[in-house]
């Protein structure tokens, strides 16, 4: 008997037109041999199943069910890749925790918590992991931290981020006072708390991993290299971006990032693939930027460019991924 696939994307933020991309990415990935696979998408209250002849059916939201000529299919498992709400913030999971349907992320406390960068940092931060020092500024309160406080604590440049957000929508790099309270609007579009974070000047890298009961597994990691101010939306998605895989560090180097990644995702007990964004700076000290827990999975998205690096093939990975669940 196959078992039958959901891989599940959409959402309500910004990034819903990317997470479908990621969708038909992780589709043609998927083993059509082993598994019976749909895109199921979701926006709001409008969650349905895209069949490849363009139609589509409702899904039943008491059990994440369908009807397709005349017969019910329930899911066995939930391939997540939805970046953002609901996806990415615990929320579906909770759902699925609820319907008792396994899924291919974190829980809904991990999720939660990476979810919110500026939680994630203060949390880790106590685990002895390097993160770039940051202030909380809340929607209404704004008054409560002045642009003097945080040019005297946080330093000029810095980056003005929604903190709680899947994307690259609403970040500025701000390099004098005047710029902070636009950034701050500009970020509070996307998010009731904004960060305000210090600049790290270095080498951008991001390395992608996962875990099973068996084994496992660090891919290459992957150099970003863009001229814009920072790794933005168009840098990211428009190919305005060098992205070099393995990146240009030392075998050493790639060795304290995977003992480093390994360590986060052993202490946020995480499940399925993560990528972890870091900033390696000149004197060798490695920060660590943000942990991704639905990395993007287009053909051309980090993730599947480093398990080519890693001569892997994404099938197994993912197939990997998903019985994992099921190996009792």
């Amino acid at each position: 008997m196959k078992r039958t696939i959901a891989i599940v994307c959409g959402g309500d933020s910004s990034e819903y037109n990317v997470s479908l991309r990621s969708a038909q990415g992780l589709y043609s990935f998927f083993d059509k041999e082993r598994y019976d696979v749909y895109i199921v998408e979701i926006k709001h209250q409008d969650w349905h199943v895209n069949f490849q002849d363009g139609t589509t059916a409702p899904i039943d939201r008491k059990d994440f069910s369908f009807q397709k000529d005349g017969k019910f299919v329930m899911f066995d498992y939930a391939y997540i890749t939805i970046h953002g709400t609901p996806g990415e913030n615990g929320i579906l999971q909770g759902y699925f925790e609820l319907i008792h349907l396994p899924y291919s992320t974190s829980g809904v406390l991990v999720e939660a918590l990476t979810f919110d960068k500026f939680v994630l940092n203060q949390y880790l931060r106590g685990y002895g992991v390097s993160v770039a020092d940051s202030l909380l500024i809340r929607k209404g309160y704004e008054e409560l931290v002045s642009d003097d406080e945080v040019e005297e604590r946080i330093g000029m440049p810095c980056f003005v981020k929604p903190a709680a957000d899947g994307s690259s929508f609403g970040v500025s790099k701000v390099k004098n006072k005047d710029q902070l309270a636009p950034a701050i609007r500009k970020a509070m579009m996307e998010s009731d708390t904004v960060m305000v974070e210090s600049y790290l000047a270095g080498t951008e890298i991001t390395m992608g991993c996962y875990k099973t009961k068996k084994k496992e597994v660090f891919f290459p990691p992957t150099e970003v290299v863009t001229n814009n101010e920072f790794f933005d939306y168009d840098a990211k998605y428009n190919g305005q971006v060098q992205e070099i895989t393995p990146a240009r560090i030392s075998d050493e180097m790639t060795e304290r990032v995977r003992k480093i990644t390994s360590h986060i995702y052993d202490i946020l007990h995480c499940n399925g693939i993560i990528r972890i964004d870091y900033i390696i700076s000149k004197e060798g000290r490695i920060s660590m930027l943000e942990v991704n827990t639905t990395p993007g999975m287009t053909a051309t998205s980090f993730i599947p460019q480093q398990v080519r690096a890693a001569g892997l093939d994404i099938k197994d990975v993912l197939t990997d991924i998903v019985e994992n669940q099921f190996d009792y």
